[in-house]
């Protein structure tokens, strides 16, 4: 019984994918991108799921000044392509007319 436990917990453990996601903000949604919850990212964190998330920037600099953001990245941990897209729709304010795309794609880490 032991040995069947342990295979299903390697299972589970190994089964877990890294998604990316990438959202493209629309023009001018700077008020409303105020408004984003942190808290769903902050419970994948919680979790042990959010390898990273972050803006991208107008401008090759990491203080693009008024220049400011377009869109944000998020790698995490999900069960399959569903979820991750699931989570998506759950979670990202598409609705709210901040972002013009999303991409939810698999992604491999490698170092």
């Amino acid at each position: 019984m032991i040995n069947h436990t342990i295979f299903l917990l390697i299972f589970v453990l190994v089964s877990t994918v890294l998604y990316v996601i990438n959202a493209e903000c629309v023009t001018d949604s700077l008020e409303n991108r105020k408004l984003i919850d942190l808290a769903p990212l902050q419970l994948l964190q919680n979790q042990g799921l959010l390898l990273t998330a972050g803006l991208t920037t107008v401008l090759d600099s990491y203080d693009p000044g008024t220049a400011g953001f377009n869109g944000y990245t998020i790698i995490a941990e999900f069960d399959s392509l569903e979820s991750a897209q699931a989570w998506v729709e759950q979670n990202l304010y598409i609705a709210a007319n901040i972002y013009a795309t999303v991409v939810v794609k698999p992604y491999q880490k490698c170092f």
